[in-house]
């Protein structure tokens, strides 16, 4: 296995409001080996980079345009153009029903001016700084529910590979991932679209098992035959990968990344918080080594890039 890479989870999102062009910045000089962009449709059609199709946990758009709610009492992405949304002010992630920052220790909610980025933008950003730095950080979009997007009469997937193919990725060897969680639109970025870019196929499925006692190996392996089929890799959640320490202590690691390997999938889990760890640790760095060293994934996603490739480069 070559070296795992780290992805920076909407960027350096641990220390500044996500998927800014700041928090890509900072995650560019801690030295992710790839950025990742959620991606949603504006009312012209252009992507821009955001982790929901709604906007009103992450920006103002309720104080500064508050009749621009629907029914639901939601904002949507979708209902502003561009110009409208580079209006707004970026803020640190709120919870939707209480109004509280989800992170309340990270950077403070409401502080300082951050925007919207389009994709454009932002790799127009991480491609500067590779001229720049001589280095070839990569990209790493996703796709963010295609089907609610058709159904508003919008083809985000190839909208969004026009995008990136006008930037100079289109092949296997470009250094740019396309995820999405989407079985069906995954399969179609590769069959109908003609998408070269390696493809990795999002899961959250109840039935991968959360405990390695319970792990059904002869239907992950089922599964990852048919994503095999157009996909190069896929992204479990973290807890479907290591899920707990048995009575002596010791990380269960469920057989999830061998049968992937086993399938020639590459594996890149999701999402590694030093401020959201999971019941059976307490320590962040212990949890990324037990990622690299005993369950050796092969990148994972993070929202704090530089302790991931801090211990990374310890271990390698």
């Amino acid at each position: 296995m070559t070296q795992p890479i780290v992805i920076a989870h909407r960027g350096a999102s641990g220390y500044l409001p996500e998927h800014t062009l700041e928090a890509k910045a900072l995650a560019y000089a801690m030295g992710a080996d790839y950025l990742e962009q959620d991606c949603v449709l504006t009312k012209d059609e252009v992507p821009v980079v955001l982790h929901d199709i709604h906007i009103d946990t992450v920006t103002n758009v309720a104080a500064v345009m508050p009749k621009r709610a629907r029914n639901d009492g939601r904002f949507y992405a979708i209902d502003f153009t561009v110009d409208e949304l580079k209006s707004l002010r970026v803020t640190e992630r709120l919870d939707h029903e209480t109004g509280k920052p989800v992170f309340p220790k990270r950077f403070p909610a409401g502080k300082s001016r951050f925007e919207i980025p389009t994709l454009a933008e932002e790799i127009e950003m991480i491609q500067g700084l590779n001229a720049s730095t001589g280095k070839n950080i990569g990209i790493y979009p996703e796709i963010k529910q295609p089907a609610w997007h058709h159904e508003h009469g919008k083809d985000l997937s190839r909208i969004l590979l026009d995008v990136l193919h006008s930037n100079g990725y289109r092949t296997k060897q470009d250094p740019c991932f396309v995820q999405c969680f989407d079985v069906e639109e995954t399969r179609r970025l590769r069959e109908e679209l003609d998408c070269q870019l390696p493809l990795v196929q999002l899961t959250w499925d109840v039935k991968w098992s959360e405990n390695g006692d319970g792990f059904d190996r002869d239907y992950i392996d089922t599964v990852l035959k048919q994503f095999a089929e157009y996909a190069d890799g896929i992204g479990p959640k973290m807890s479907h990968v290591t899920s707990g320490a048995d009575e002596s202590g010791k990380p269960i690691v469920t057989p999830l990344v061998d049968s992937a390997h086993a399938h020639g999938l590459v594996v890149h889990p999701y999402t590694l918080r030093a401020d959201d760890m999971p019941d059976w640790i307490d320590d962040f760095e212990e949890l990324l080594r037990i990622c690299y060293k005993t369950a050796k994934v092969d990148g994972l996603f993070t929202d704090f890039p530089d302790r991931a490739v801090h211990v990374r480069n310890q271990l390698m």
